[in-house]
């Protein structure tokens, strides 16, 4: 597993605020606080290799985002307290065209979409983040890229979505699902990889070009030399990071 998946980002408006939204929702803790990066961490019965991280952004929210949060809860009263919670710390409804669907759609205070889901088994045991879930026109050709990206191993895979999960067998699921208008180019939130200490990036960065990645360049809001932007084969931005900084911090 040269490159493994760092943590889920969120571009913010307020990345203290935002943070402080997602800890109390999730049940999770502030790891790091700096007013232009703040992290929110899962307690390791949750799963700890996921995070997120919060970052000031650049761009404004353009459209809905095509990566999303999805909530596990443990029954149906178990959804509406959460959905109750979500509205109490600033959470808002929001209809994105679901329709009639079991789970509550939401948006955080940024606009953020996420998704309160009714009970199911393959939730059990992710703790309070059931998945990760990507917007794509092709979930089995970005899940096999995003496994080679990964190191999780795709567990199932349909025409219509396809689901990743750590090989540890815990935290969320990492999940690719069809949807007819998945947008491109920039999103609030996004996967963040990085590589091992003693790994030739320059090796990584070419077998993710292998997999269908493209290079869009150096992070702006980074030292020279550092962070790498990049895009999936849906065009979908992510990092790189650099293993010095991500390790120091982790």
């Amino acid at each position: 597993m040269p490159t493994c998946l760092a943590c889920v980002a969120f571009d913010a408006d307020q990345p203290q605020s935002i943070a402080r939204f997602w800890a109390e929702l999730l049940g999770w803790s502030v790891t790091v606080d700096r007013s232009e990066h703040v992290d929110v961490a899962a307690p390791d019965a949750d799963g700890p290799e996921l995070a997120l991280a919060f970052l000031p952004a650049r761009r404004a929210k353009s459209g809905k985002n095509r990566v999303h949060l999805d909530l596990a809860t443990r029954s149906l009263d178990h959804q509406r307290t959460q959905v109750d919670r979500a509205l109490s710390l600033g959470a808002r409804r929001v209809n994105i065209g679901q329709g009639c669907v079991p789970w509550t759609v939401l948006a955080d205070p940024e606009g953020n979409e996420f998704c309160v889901i009714e009970p199911r088994e393959e939730y059990v045991d992710t703790g309070a983040l059931a998945a990760v879930v990507i917007d794509t026109s092709d979930p089995v050709r970005l899940a096999e890229f995003w496994s080679t990206a990964t190191g999780w191993p795709v567990v199932h895979h349909s025409a219509g979505s396809a689901g990743l999960r750590s090989p540890t067998g815990l935290g969320s699921w990492l999940e690719l699902v069809a949807t007819a208008d998945s947008g491109f180019g920039h999103t609030r939130l996004r996967l963040d990889l990085t590589s091992f200490p003693t790994e030739d990036r320059a090796i990584e960065v070419a077998r993710l070009h292998a997999a269908g990645a493209t290079t869009l360049g150096p992070d702006p809001a980074a030292e020279p030399d550092s962070d790498l932007v990049l895009a999936d084969p849906d065009s979908n931005e992510f990092r790189l990071l650099a293993p010095a900084r991500f390790w120091s911090n982790a």
